[in-house]
């Protein structure tokens, strides 16, 4: 799940090594495919992450999978009351990297 994901990365240090890194990122969607037509509903997301370092920015390919579930629970966080479930990573390489 996305709940999972965040631990994972949270427990090896990716956050606190992005900040002491001084380093941003940027997520660009440039597409998500939903099947509305099977329950629960899979999802296809195509984006692109910008890695801003010091010393260079990196571009990467990022392309994700998973399904939809409805809750019943909306909040300010999940406005539209959806839960993540079965999410993967398919792709996650670099495309371009720029000295800076």
């Amino acid at each position: 799940s996305a709940k999972q994901q965040y631990d994972n990365l949270r427990e090896n240090r990716y956050y606190s090594n992005l900040i002491s890194g001084n380093i941003t990122q940027q997520i660009r969607t440039d597409s998500i495919q939903v099947d509305i037509k099977k329950y629960p509903y899979y999802f296809r997301y195509y984006g692109t992450q910008k890695i801003i370092r010091t010393s260079s920015i990196v571009y990467r390919l990022l392309i994700t999978e998973g399904y939809l579930r409805n809750t019943s629970t909306r909040t300010d966080h999940n406005r539209h009351g959806f839960l993540i479930e079965k999410w993967n990573t398919l792709e996650n390489k670099n495309i371009r990297i720029e000295n800076r």
